[in-house]
């Protein structure tokens, strides 16, 4: 007895502790819901988990209790297994057996009801996943768009179908359990035992078994009902979604096992007397082989009668397929418009198009980042993670630039700088951010900086009066502010500046009660105990974007890319989220995550300093956004609330303009038999990034479209035919409104070759001079970066630049050396992109090199790389001497030699 109350004790405390730590999360969720001004959502989430939970429990419980307790009830608690010890005289060995002389005297209902209450648990909590699931069938609506196949909305696939489904595998879970625990308790009786020969079960376990079988072959009949549906969301043959095979053999036998599984059940229902097993078992054998038959007669017929006329037969389910992927991924208003790529431009169209050469990208992103961090830095505490790239408006026009986030990072102290007080007091913010226009270099190839150092400093008049960043991409930890040790604001020359928050953000930590919830919810008992803290003190968490925006609204997918904002003086950041779905009927999925439907339809903008977070509908009309502002009233505002500085930095996320662009390289082929024997399938080109090929990924570029009036923010990715190298389109995606989101698809004249990013890489490295003067950097103790090839659309032609970099063995400073630009079969490698397109386009400069492919023989020597080599062999001969000033000699006479 005493064992069994510290039994009890130690589950007794197990259950207080979890309890607890369940009651202290709650609590700390609401107040910092409360204190963002969303707490609809913590409220409503929280009574459908709650409903979910008492719902499933429920239905679990009431349904196992009861075939448990009918189990114990309907077997023989005696003299079965005493019988085969009598006549075998041996011991036992079974735990039956090891039961049976104590099995009367056993608590079997209490024991029944507690496994009952564990199994309703289990399956509870696993309903409770799907909470979001329940809320969209009841608040879902209609798309104004049937499926082609049932003529049913989609809204029933996204909203109706995945609820279904749960609650068919919740039921099928709850009958198998029920099963499961009726089978023990009959075979802890002895009623269940088929290792003795002649055993016979008693009349009322089988009549048990009987009815469970019945359940689970009526639930199987709904499975199989809600099958017929599931049949347009999988790919078999040359159709994803239902093809001829499918609609003529699949579905028909669908029904067939619906009907199957009810006549089974009502076989199984039949032996409720307990009258042997044959009804039973027939019920199982025509389930069974129906379900055989199901699985094999489809390919027979696929291949005796689909494959061997396949595209006719297939055809209008091609068609469906076509068109209900290109309506999934919103591809289906784009038409194709031709691009002439006539190679028209001269000097005179240079100079027209100057707001798109004077934005050309130039600075790859990674080696900026690189010299963000070797220059801009300041202190080994703070972290660039990433450089996002946008427009900004100046006296001069508009520029394309590229800005980093300077965050804190306290993890990056030395290991005795680690103290609670640092990084939880002190080093509280990131302060400021770097910016640098795309395609301007100074000095020894650095970036030009229009916004640099701390406190940050603009030479082009960008205003940052608040540069702190208490939120951001990798801003984790949590910090207390408005503490009795004052923050660290930044470094100025031996001192530091101090700062108190002034900011919205952050739950009050307030009376030694709640400061006890906090430590217990964190784990941190300095919470309770450092005499830093006071009652004003304020917790600052979930400061990281990607958490802060998941928590409130767990629905949405996240851009993987958020960008910092420079707006009135403060530091924003906005983050695209996308509403998708994975039952979109006949639309064929991404293959990394399963869905096949997305829309951008939210954009979030976070306030660095005070952690304010607004979402933005971008289509209020949008059917999933629609039913998500239905289950959470008020979360969303229109995009027109959105201040309008900051609608002019609004992009296109580039994740969702990937998944477009991939899918759009097979489904740009509408016509299906076009589509079905693959004839014009896309690829994405690649590039050499210094000895590896990488695919070229999309880039902005501000320019003007062919026959648009004036430059715009475009996101454009290049396409070239499957297994070849030459251009033959590219997809462009609007940013600037009234335009925004418009995709436009230009289609180059198939008749010609339209030279690819691979193509024109190839000429350079084929080039003579080139190949030689990328040598010899290369042998120099320096590194050759190849940038991104860009292809830049400008009037009717086409324009390719590649920037060159150099990064010292012993430095870790990418310096911009070179940009070649490439037009026609013409080519140039100049230290500037001015001087490149100089000598491409300009009358009267030195004639730009023709690209040749070299003969097969090795290239002979020409004077300037025999002049430059003999530089480097002498320069290297000064160095082992230790004659520093010849060094320098021939290293500048080296320098000369080299100049194109």
């Amino acid at each position: 007895m005493a064992r069994l109350a510290l039994i009890a004790g130690a589950i007794a405390v197990v259950v207080a502790i979890a309890l607890l730590g369940i009651g202290s999360g709650l609590f700390v969720d609401a107040l910092w819901f409360r204190h963002l001004g969303v707490f609809v959502v913590f409220r409503t989430a929280l009574v459908a988990k709650l409903a979910c939970f008492t719902l499933a429990f429920a239905a679990c419980y009431v349904v196992v209790a009861a075939v448990g307790l009918a189990a114990v009830r309907n077997t023989r608690t005696s003299g079965v297994v005493q019988v085969v010890f009598r006549r075998t005289g041996n011991g036992p060995t079974t735990l039956p057996e090891l039961l049976a002389p104590v099995a009367g005297r056993l608590p079997w209902r209490a024991m029944v009801l507690a496994a009952a209450a564990v199994i309703a648990v289990l399956v509870a909590v696993a309903q409770t996943a799907s909470w979001q699931t329940y809320l969209l069938w009841i608040y879902g609506g209609e798309f104004g768009v049937k499926d082609p196949y049932f003529d049913r909305d989609v809204g029933f696939f996204v909203f109706g179908l995945p609820a279904y489904q749960t609650l068919i595998g919740g039921a099928m879970a709850i009958v198998v359990l029920a099963g499961l625990l009726a089978a023990v308790v009959l075979w802890l009786h002895g009623a269940l035992d088929f290792r003795r020969p002649g055993h016979l079960m008693p009349p009322a376990a089988r009549s048990l078994l009987s009815l469970l079988l019945a359940l689970f072959l009526l639930v199987k009949a709904g499975g199989y009902w809600i099958g017929r549906y599931e049949l347009l969301l999988e790919s078999y043959g040359a159709v994803f979604g239902a093809g001829y095979t499918v609609a003529h053999v699949k579905l028909p036998f669908q029904w067939i096992l619906v009907a199957a599984a009810l006549v089974g059940a009502g076989l199984a229902a039949a032996n409720l007397r307990g009258q042997g097993w044959r009804l039973p078992v027939a019920a199982v054998v025509v389930v069974f082989g129906v379900a055989i038959a199901s699985s094999i007669l489809p390919d027979v017929f696929q291949r005796l009668r689909v494959r061997p006329d396949e595209l006719r037969l297939e055809r209008p389910y091609l068609e469906n397929n076509i068109a209900m992927t290109r309506r999934a991924y919103g591809l289906e208003a784009i038409q194709p418009r031709p691009f002439p790529s006539a190679q028209t431009l001269d000097e005179a169209a240079v100079e027209r198009n100057q707001a798109t050469f004077a934005n050309i990208r130039l600075w790859d992103p990674q080696p900026l980042l690189d010299t963000y961090r070797q220059l801009q830095l300041i202190r080994l505490y703070y972290a660039f993670h990433d450089v996002d790239v946008d427009r900004y408006e100046f006296a001069g026009g508009r520029r394309q630039v590229m800005l980093a986030a300077r965050e804190i990072s306290p993890s990056l102290l030395p290991p005795n700088a680690r103290t609670w007080v640092n990084q939880r007091l002190q080093f509280t913010h990131g302060f400021g951010v770097v910016m640098s226009p795309v395609s301007e270099v100074e000095g020894e190839g650095l970036p030009r900086f229009f916004v640099k150092d701390i406190p940050p400093r603009s030479p082009v008049g960008i205003e940052l009066s608040e540069p702190r960043i208490y939120f951001g991409e990798k801003t984790d930890d949590y910090v207390i502010v408005k503490a009795a040790a004052e923050e660290f604001d930044y470094p100025k020359g031996e001192q530091n500046v101090s700062n108190t928050y002034a900011g919205k953000d952050g739950v009050e930590l307030g009376s030694w009660l709640r400061r006890a919830i906090f430590a217990w919810s964190f784990g941190d008992v300095n919470l309770l105990i450092s005499g830093n803290l006071r009652a004003e003190s304020r917790i600052l968490f979930r400061r990281s974007i990607a958490e802060r925006i998941s928590t409130i609204a767990p629905f949405l997918l996240l851009d993987r890319d958020p960008y910092v904002v420079v707006s009135g003086g403060r530091l924003y950041w906005i983050q695209d989220a996308y509403t998708t779905a994975q039952t979109f009927p006949y639309s064929e999925p991404v293959r990394e995550s399963g869905l096949n439907y997305i829309r951008n339809s939210v954009k979030i903008v976070i306030d660095a300093y005070d952690g304010t977070v607004t979402f933005y509908a971008v289509d209020e009309k949008e059917p999933v956004l629609a039913a998500y502002a239905r289950i959470f009233p008020g979360l969303f505002q229109p995009l027109a609330e959105m201040p309008a500085d900051l609608r002019r930095h609004v992009r296109y996320p580039e994740d969702l303009f990937l998944v477009q662009a991939g899918i759009y390289r097979t489904y740009h082929m509408t016509n299906p038999d076009v589509f079905y024997n693959k004839e014009d399938l896309w690829s994405f080109p690649t590039e050499d990034t210094g000895g590896a090929r990488s695919v070229v990924e999309p880039y902005y570029v501000i320019m003007k479209l062919p026959g648009g009036e004036r430059e715009e923010f475009i996101l454009m990715q290049p396409m070239t035919p499957s297994n070849r190298s030459n251009m033959v389109a590219w997809l462009a995606a609007r940013c600037d409104p009234p335009q925004y989101g418009e995709l436009v698809e230009y289609e180059f004249p198939k008749e010609r070759l339209i030279y690819g990013p691979q193509q024109i890489e190839a000429r350079i490295d084929q080039d003579t001079t080139i190949s030689q003067q990328l040598s010899l950097w290369n042998q120099m103790g320096s590194k050759v970066i190849r940038g991104n090839l860009l292809v830049i659309p400008v009037e009717d032609s086409l324009v390719y630049v590649e920037p060159l970099y150099l990064r010292s063995e012993q430095g870790q400073i990418p310096e911009l050396k070179r940009v070649v630009v490439a037009y026609n079969d013409r080519l140039a490698m100049e230290p500037t992109l001015e001087a490149a397109l100089a000598a491409v386009f300009k009358p009267g400069a030195a004639p730009p090199r023709v690209l040749e492919r070299p003969a097969p023989a090795a290239p002979s020597e020409t004077a300037a790389a025999k002049t430059a080599r003999e530089h480097y062999r002498a320069a290297l001969d000064a160095l082992r001497a230790g004659d520093w000033s010849g060094f320098g000699r021939e290293m500048e006479a080296l320098d000369k030699a080299l100049e194109p």
